[in-house]
């Protein structure tokens, strides 16, 4: 690559950051005046029904200034101990202050700045210097106290927490300026200055208000003030978009019985506003535009094994739009309103009225098809179709899939069910049995994009015939379809390619970012030749992938033309990361985009920046020694490897790379031990005992080596290099 390039992409990087640094310093979390936005208050004149609605609801409660009226915790001298330590809950000076221990370990005392919720819990945050929001990790459960309320509890019982632990209220992890601000406020700007790593965060208003969703509203009151005829000429009604401008009727289909959109839904405005917050998400772009689709400003988590089950239900908290747009309901074309009450967020009828308002009740809400006692529990739709999970303690959240209970896929792929999570004497085969005594022809049953994800989790040996079927079955989820082409990267092959270059073009962005995403598993040509176009792709989300993923063609003699753009695209993909400057990943990812081009000075840079942020961020630690040895440098990553194991003691990534620089030097003995300690701290990957095994051998320890293989082909049965090596030293 040109030096002349090299500076480029280099200056490109600097530049984002010197704009960053030059924000205003930081300090506490205020109001402040925004472009175009005139506040709820200008709205009540006009919209009392609506205003009267959303006045009380978890919007209008999602956060507060501290008093009597909106803390609910009991701050009358309370204690409350858990970790062994005892925090105190207290009023002084008309404040709301907490003694707990601090980042320190030391007890002090802190002022509670804002409430954050309101029920079955709430939470406070609590000041910290260079604006720094944090939110307590002991909450006030809200529910009566006949539910069990009314009491202070921890929000990591199970987990023990100090310190120095990652998940203390006063650490990264917990801080509001980044994890929640975004969705609790209107309008915010975080105002993050990498200089300080301090914040001077803004708001238009305190809470999730009118303009959250509408938009910036003063066009609206502009257009209110015009006559009839100037009105009627704006369908938008002076906003930028419009929620939902096509109001539908479900009718009954005569031929199938089934619910029927009319007219069917024709835009997602809706539902894409909604999920903007109520979805798993990292965020891209602090440039909100309401009515865009959320991949134009933020990334959807997929069907990740650490937030979904394989079948899509959900396991870790995933906010509802993951599981929603996995529905038969939200591709028939349901909106959120059609349920909740966009003011109230209450459901718009009680029980099963709620869903009986489309589905004929008697047909559905009749022990002929619950095949459960009237007004029992399991006579209710939720209870089958949206079962719950509890997260932060008390907090029950429901499935948003609307699935079919399918215990048979509980049998094969070891996923919940309804049924089991109400009968929790019987297992998964007992109501499989029961559902299909109940629907012998049920249609629900048969092949599920589950068992193709579940097959690529277990490695089984035909995950990749069975991930390419889905990545390429159109009437699959896109999150589902998108999901399996993740999990077809490490399982690549050139035979893959036709079908994948017809996902690059497909309808959905989900599916064509991580169609972009596969390409790294490619060849460079491969990559230009199919992975080019979309650097033009109208979608945030799949450009930048396109030019993360072509970001080594820059090393290459291109034309200037083709060069310009694909500078242009990695200068945007920089962007998307400093919207999170103050999180190391984004300062490793710089790192990575910097390496890809050539410029190794960035790149470390970038690797040590996130380190500053956070000394212990093992994949910093990695990537600095994977670029030193491309320069020649191992000292130098063996001294960074070090470092790194000892201020992340339980990175297995760490011992393992270090054993491999070890052996590149031809130092077995002490290799080794890095290499067992690699295999012990992280028994699920397949990679490192298949690694250890050959080291063994290389050493002459070829009995212990065929012990590691015995044993590492008990967690992967359908690793083929650790199966191959084991049949090898057998016949040694």
């Amino acid at each position: 690559m040109p030096a002349s390039d090299a500076l480029l992409v280099r200056t490109t990087l600097l530049s984002l950051s010197l704009l960053l640094g030059s924000q205003a310093s930081a300090g506490t979390a205020t109001p402040a005046a925004h472009e175009g936005y005139v506040g709820a208050a200008a709205c009540a004149d006009c919209h009392t029904d609506e205003t009267a609605a959303w006045q009380g609801s978890h919007h209008d409660l999602a956060m507060a200034l501290p008093n009597a009226a909106t803390v609910l915790g009991d701050f009358d001298d309370a204690e409350f101990t858990a970790h062994g330590v005892t925090s105190r809950f207290y009023q002084r000076d008309g404040d709301y202050w907490v003694r707990t221990d601090g980042p320190d370990g030391a007890l002090a005392d802190y002022r509670v700045r804002y409430t954050f919720g309101w029920y079955p819990l709430q939470q406070y945050l609590l000041e910290r210097p260079q604006g720094r929001l944090q939110g307590l990790g002991i909450a006030w459960d809200s529910r009566p106290a006949a539910a069990g309320g009314q009491r202070w509890f921890h929000l990591y019982p199970d987990e023990p927490i100090d310190h120095t632990h990652a998940l203390h209220w006063s650490g990264r992890e917990q801080n509001w300026n980044y994890q929640c601000a975004e969705c609790h406020s209107t309008d915010l700007r975080k105002g993050y200055d990498p200089a300080t790593d301090g914040y001077q965060t803004h708001y238009a208003e305190i809470d999730v208000a009118c303009e959250a969703c509408h938009g910036p509203g003063a066009g609206h009151l502009a257009w209110a003030q015009q006559g009839d005829a100037e009105r009627a000429a704006d369908p938008r009604r002076g906003f930028s978009t419009r929620l939902r401008s096509d109001r539908a009727q479900w009718l009954i289909d005569p031929a199938s019985g089934l619910p029927r959109r009319s007219p069917p839904r024709r835009e997602h405005t809706e539902i894409e506003i909604c999920a903007r917050c109520h979805a798993r998400r990292g965020q891209l772009s602090e440039d909100y535009r309401h009515g865009e689709p959320l991949a134009q400003t933020h990334r959807l988590a997929l069907l990740e094994p650490h937030l979904y089950y394989p079948d899509g239900q959900i396991k870790d908290e995933v906010y509802v739009y993951g599981s929603f747009v996995q529905s038969r309901m939200y591709h028939a074309g349901v909106t959120c309103s059609d349920c909740h009450d966009p003011h109230s967020q209450q459901l718009q009828r009680s029980g099963n009225a709620v869903c009986t308002s489309c589905h004929v009740a008697a047909q559905y809400d009749s022990p002929r098809h619950h095949h459960h006692p009237v007004d029992g529990a399991g006579a209710a739709c939720t209870g089958c179709h949206m079962p719950q999970r509890v997260y932060m303690v008390n907090d029950w959240r429901a499935d948003h899939s609307f699935r079919v209970p399918r215990p048979d896929l509980s049998v094969s792929l070891g996923t919940p069910n309804a049924c089991t999570g109400c009968h929790t004497d019987q297992d998964a085969a007992w109501a499989a049995a029961q559902v299909v005594r109940w629907y012998p022809d049920s249609r629900h049953r048969g092949p599920h994009f589950g068992e193709a994800l579940h097959a690529a989790d277990r490695g089984a040996p035909d995950a990749a015939a069975q991930l390419l079927a889905l990545a390429a079955d159109s009437t699959q989820p896109a999150i589902a379809r998108a999901s399996a082409i993740e999990r077809l990267r490490p399982l690549a092959s050139a035979d893959q390619l036709p079908r994948l270059r017809r996902l690059l073009e497909d309808d959905a962005p989900l599916v064509r970012a991580a169609g972009v995403r596969y390409l790294e598993a490619t060849d460079l040509r491969t990559r230009v030749d199919l992975g080019w176009p979309l650097l033009d792709d109208p979608v945030l989300l799949v450009r930048i992938e396109a030019a993360r993923v072509l970001a080594p063609v820059l090393r290459q003699q291109v034309p200037e033309r083709f060069r310009e753009l694909l500078t242009r695209r990695i200068e945007e993909y920089a962007q998307t990361l400093y919207v999170t400057a103050e999180r190391p990943e984004s300062h490793l990812n710089l790192g990575l985009v910097a390496s890809a081009v050539g410029d190794a000075a960035q790149a470390e840079q970038s690797y040590q920046t996130a380190l500053r942020l956070q000394p212990d961020f093992a994949p910093a630690y990695a990537n600095l020694a994977d670029l030193y040895r491309a320069l020649g440098r191992d000292d130098d990553g063996e001294a960074h490897l070090r470092a790194g194991i000892a201020a992340a003691p339980d990175s297995a990534a760490l011992s393992y790379a270090l054993g491999l620089l070890l052996i590149r030097e031809q130092r077995l003995p002490e290799a080794l031990p890095q290499l067992a300690r690699a295999v012990a701290l992280a028994p699920s990957e397949p990679r490192y005992p298949f690694v250890q095994a050959l080291a063994l051998e290389q050493a002459g320890e070829t009995d212990q080596a065929r012990e590691v293989l015995r044993e590492a082909v008990q967690h992967h049965p359908n690793d083929a290099d650790i199966r191959a090596a084991l049949e090898r030293l057998a016949e040694k």
